[in-house]
């Protein structure tokens, strides 16, 4: 299925192409953690699944809940302002505090505001004194469907053991010890930088590819050196959005097997990439995903073997910025239907269907271009709003 992004700063894109991390972040000490401490032996969060991320709930005071969305690609949290006035060190920095320079998934930078927030809490876990930076996620819960307060890093966990339960729709977190309480196949990480970065097989080559919930793509290729065969030569896809603006997908499918583990994936869809390769949510959450960081291993979990397919991605030809009142063109993909209609970027679309597009959160809009064979948007061109048919066509088959 095609993730019809809209062209916002957010996880499919904001750092490493889902995660954000400080500049040279191979070259640097690991960010502290802030301090932790679990309540139980096995704390449990319930979380939503909404497109290919994994969002908590939590509540710790009159304001709740919060909603996070957990992202091991990411080197730092970030954290709206509200909730950084509320429990950040004497409330939001000021103008003309020192701000952090952070890296989108296309080299480019962007600096954003720092600050401490007095707590986290996440059930009976309890984060004290986490070093965050700023950044105002009124596009990402447009974009979900949902009020998102922050994006959890993965240095936020280093204390604890994070289980990614896709498979069950919540979070699990646990003290680190010799015995995990959750099964699997381990797969080891060796970065001193605690970046969560295995060894992955694609056909007969072996490369490095970087785990990032926080990506809504399957596998970001980096294909220098790998020469890959494709079942579907790329082409380009939906607009996307990293931290310092946008960018065309150029997607296909590789003709060789992606092997994660003892897991094998035939002809895995790929979004190419000139950054580092990544394994994000799409094919994340066909497992349970168990981090470790004090023993440097990832775990993958299954209840079956059989190789985990990669369905076509359909699509309706067109990417979105999104607000509750309408929904804007953001790019009509080349080659689409949609391209020979009198769809232009900036047309604002009101209704999907005949219904107002604050009826249509993510999870909604994916099932319909998953199964309609076309989609009747309305478009608003001043006063007037005129209905246009789309055909949903295959992006990739």
């Amino acid at each position: 299925m095609n993730r019809l992004l809209p062209p916002l700063a957010v996880c499919a894109g904001l750092l490493l192409g889902g995660c954000a991390t400080l500049s040279a972040p191979f070259h640097r000490e690991p960010p502290r953690p802030g301090r932790t401490k679990l309540g139980s032996a096995l704390v449990t969060l319930p979380a939503q699944t909404l497109g290919n991320y994994l969002v908590i709930e939590a509540k710790w005071d009159r304001y709740g809940p919060y909603h996070f969305l957990l992202d091991t690609g990411s080197s730092v949290t970030l954290v709206t302002p509200a909730l950084a006035k509320r429990y950040g060190a004497n409330g939001l920095p000021p103008p003309d505090a020192p701000h952090v320079r952070v890296k989108s998934s296309e080299g480019e930078a962007a600096e954003l505001p720092a600050t401490t927030l007095g707590r986290i809490e996440l059930g009976d876990a309890r984060f004290d004194d986490v070093p965050v930076l700023i950044y105002d996620c009124a596009q990402l819960s447009a974009h979900l469907g949902i009020k998102i307060d922050g994006i959890l890093g993965f240095p936020l966990f280093r204390e604890t053991v994070l289980t990614l339960d896709y498979l069950h729709d919540r979070a699990l977190l646990q003290r680190p010890g010799p015995k995990l309480l959750v099964p699997g196949t381990p797969v080891s990480f060796d970065d001193s930088a605690k970046i969560p970065l295995i060894l992955v097989r694609l056909g007969d080559r072996t490369m490095v590819a970087l785990l990032d919930s926080g990506s809504d793509a399957p596998l970001s290729l980096n294909p220098f050196g790998l020469d890959p065969k494709y079942a579907s030569p790329p082409r380009p896809g939906a607009t996307v959005s990293t931290l310092t603006g946008d960018r065309l997908q150029q997607v296909g499918r590789i003709s060789a097997s992606l092997y994660v583990g003892d897991f094998a994936l035939p002809q895995p869809i790929v979004d190419l990439t000139d950054d580092l390769s990544k394994i994000g949510g799409e094919i994340l959450k066909n497992f349970t995903v168990t981090f470790d960081q004090e023993h440097d291993r990832v775990t993958f979990y299954r209840d079956s073997h059989d190789p985990i397919p990669s369905p076509p991605r359909r699509s309706a030809g067109l990417s979105f910025s999104k607000t509750p009142a309408y929904w804007r063109v953001a790019s009509v993909i080349p080659g689409s239907p949609a391209e020979s209609l009198p769809v232009h970027p900036g047309d604002l679309v009101t209704r999907i269907n005949g219904e107002p597009v604050a009826s249509w959160n993510l999870l909604r809009y994916d099932q319909l271009v998953a199964t309609a064979n076309d989609i009747v948007f309305t478009f608003l061109n001043g006063t007037t709003e005129t209905e246009t048919r789309i055909a949903v066509f295959e992006l990739v088959p």
